[in-house]
């Protein structure tokens, strides 16, 4: 039977007789967790920053019409040439209205959805916004703001200015960053829209929206849904877009192939809105990943080599033990908690080093204008990433010793003392 006291004991006489090389062994592992559970919270924070600043603004399901051109062409209907084969060039797109047929019912039908989290209504209007004799382009959507607030983030793009305030204010607007600064325009001004059918409206800036992209923040703007059906001279079931927010982001191709063909309507998931993004994001996590792997990799391969050479030094300490009626096991198990208290030690140093140093990058100063709400440089701390450190430098420093082990355990205490 091990008597785990006396193996632990020699162990740690052992380590502590060759102090340099444990400190070595445990810093490789300090500093192989402590870089890689900095490098995988920064960069997984960054990815998901990044990912927020386009996913959090893109429904899950988008339904709206799409322009399309005609599938069947006036000549196909004409009977002598119904046999032929027409060719035709500069085919236009059919007549089509914007406006969303039976929205309102779909609306009903959608919230009534148990996959469904909410379905909020948008009417996407093309409009200019006048400024002296300036003419600016740009689009006002109508929204139903508490209803956005509560299904994406739009809120925390708000920097000036209030949800509620554009809830309260039936002619009020809140106005694209870039064009306020256009415009030298700020909340509490007015500014007057224009249609294009030539109809002018003033609106009370309530708020100002900045998204962080440049093409729209130069170009979009909010108002309240009635107010851009007011503006249009439309009735209140005119709408063109409905969000659809799922409670499972996995079922929104699936819901969106449903929703296609019950409606007859273009719906667009997600996946393939921000396809060519989500392709960047996946290599950016997979560089991440990579990268962090290498690192705990290379503290491996130290800890195998320190504890290798030690037990080249401990030769004669390993004939002794052997001559003295200590089994090869018994050998191997020394060596075996020596490197598993290098990789406890090393790896509760670098957990402590690492989220030290995620800590002190998380409150570095990092202000841009094209992400207003950030102020620091973002980090993940997902626990998981400390379970995975600590865990793979237990599995690294256990093979690490293993191997080396497994020669003490079959060195010839006669041959050592022998010196051949």
């Amino acid at each position: 039977m091990i008597n785990w006291k006396v193996i632990f004991g020699i162990a740690k006489t052992h380590l502590l007789t060759k102090m340099k090389s444990t400190v070595t062994a445990s810093l490789g592992v300090t500093f192989g967790i402590g870089a890689y559970i900095t490098l995988v919270s920064f960069m997984t924070g960054l990815n998901g920053m990044l990912d927020d600043l386009i996913l959090n603004q893109t429904p899950h399901v988008h339904l709206y019409n799409e322009i399309e051109p005609s599938e069947e062409q006036p000549i196909e209907k004409f009977t002598p040439f119904e046999d032929a084969w027409n060719i035709v060039h500069s085919v236009k797109p059919k007549q089509s209205q914007r406006k969303i047929h039976n929205a309102v019912p779909i609306l009903n039908y959608l919230r009534e959805d148990e996959k469904v989290k909410g379905a909020a209504p948008q009417l996407n209007a093309q409009i200019f916004y006048i400024s002296g004799s300036i003419e600016l382009g740009g689009n006002l959507i109508g929204v139903n703001i508490m209803e956005e607030v509560r299904l994406s983030n739009i809120q925390d793009y708000i920097v000036e200015g209030s949800p509620q305030a554009l809830n309260n204010n039936e002619n009020g607007i809140l106005l694209g960053a870039g064009l306020a600064k256009k415009m030298s325009l700020s909340p509490g001004d007015r500014v007057q829209i224009s249609t294009v059918q030539g109809d002018i409206f003033p609106l009370k800036i309530v708020g100002i929206y900045q998204s962080g992209l440049a093409d729209v923040d130069n170009a979009r703007s909010f108002a309240n849904l009635k107010t851009v059906q007011r503006i249009l001279g439309e009735a209140e079931n005119y709408i063109t877009d409905i969000n659809v927010k799922l409670h499972n982001l996995s079922e929104a191709i699936l819901m969106a192939r449903q929703l296609e063909k019950q409606f007859q309507i273009k719906a667009r998931d997600i996946k393939e809105a921000n396809a060519q993004f989500e392709t960047g994001s996946n290599i950016r996590n997979l560089i991440t990943y990579a990268v962090s792997v290498t690192l705990l990799i290379v503290a491996g391969f130290g800890i195998y080599n320190i504890l290798n050479m030690l037990i080249y030094e401990k030769m004669k300490d390993i004939a002794i033990l052997k001559a003295t009626g200590f089994s090869g096991f018994d050998v191997q198990m020394i060596f075996m908690s020596q490197a598993i208290i290098i990789g406890v030690i090393g790896g509760l140093l670098g957990l402590i080093i690492g989220f030290g140093l995620s800590s002190l990058i998380d409150g570095i100063a990092f202000e841009t204008e094209a992400l207003p709400t950030i102020t620091t440089y973002p980090i993940n701390y997902n626990p998981g990433y400390y379970v995975i450190g600590i865990t793979f430098a237990l599995i690294s420093t256990f093979i690490a010793g293993y191997l080396p082990s497994k020669k003490a355990k079959r060195i010839d205490p006669v041959r050592i003392i022998r010196g051949t």
